[in-house]
């Protein structure tokens, strides 16, 4: 099966546990204001491949991601193209391979079988919730925030594993109240193992320019260290311990 990626990073230390292979796919329906990928937003860009290409091409990489490591799928939006990635991750799944997936859930459908199959060959999931607010997720990233939520509630109710992602963006995701929504939201959940505050930063600001696009958040600034601090005291950053 053909699939269209962005592009890999062979030596990834952020995208799950250990040092992960990491599949950068091509096209996402949302369009958040901090993204630092826009390249990634057409879904008839990048390259195609096939998903025994990808496969074949992680595997030069195993020594490195080892035991501990393996293989994440990122994007764009990895469930754009369901059948691939679960094509792809049958093939890792048969080495022996730990696999994970970087969504946002948008794409979520409960009633499509394929999920299932997904959850059997997925070992974790990272889960990035833009914001808990229906009406400030839609202004963030120009869709709703109901399926993402659904997913996370479909994860939880399978017991798959998953990491919570969080984008702190000042004056759009810093919120205390909703973060304390979040928090309340996260404690809902029992197969939350981490939680991760990323501080919002400005390294996508030369991909828009070089796409001839305006960048959305011209002017905004990292958070302080103070402001990161707080969200992470309000939502528990870290191995994940919900308030009972």
């Amino acid at each position: 099966m053909y699939g269209r990626i962005h592009s890999y990073e062979s030596f990834g230390t952020v995208d799950g546990p250990g040092i992960r292979f990491v599949v950068f796919m091509q096209g996402c329906p949302m369009r958040c204001k901090y993204c630092h990928n826009p390249d990634t937003w057409n879904a008839d860009g990048g390259r195609e491949v096939t998903a025994e290409e990808v496969a074949a091409e992680a595997l030069k990489y195993k020594s490195y991601f080892a035991e501990r490591g393996g293989v994440t799928v990122s994007g764009g939006e990895p469930l754009m193209q369901l059948d691939f990635l679960i094509e792809l991750f049958a093939l890792l799944k048969r080495k022996n391979i730990h696999t994970c997936v970087d969504t946002s859930g948008i794409c979520f459908d409960g009633n499509d079988p394929r999920y299932e199959r997904l959850l059997a060959l997925t070992d974790l999931f990272l889960l990035d919730v833009k914001h808990i607010g229906e009406e400030a997720h839609r202004a963030l990233t120009g869709r709703s925030n109901e399926k993402p939520l659904a997913f996370a509630r479909y994860l939880n109710a399978h017991k798959k594993p998953m990491w919570i992602r969080h984008v702190l963006v000042p004056g759009l995701t810093d919120d205390d109240s909703a973060l304390r929504e979040l928090r309340a939201f996260l404690d809902t959940l029992e197969c939350v193992e981490r939680v991760e505050v990323l501080p919002y930063h400005t390294m996508g600001v030369q991909k828009y320019r070089a796409l001839g696009r305006a960048y959305p958040l011209e002017g905004v600034q990292p958070p302080s260290p103070e402001r990161v601090d707080n969200a992470k005291r309000i939502l528990g950053a870290g191995k994940y311990a919900p308030k009972r």
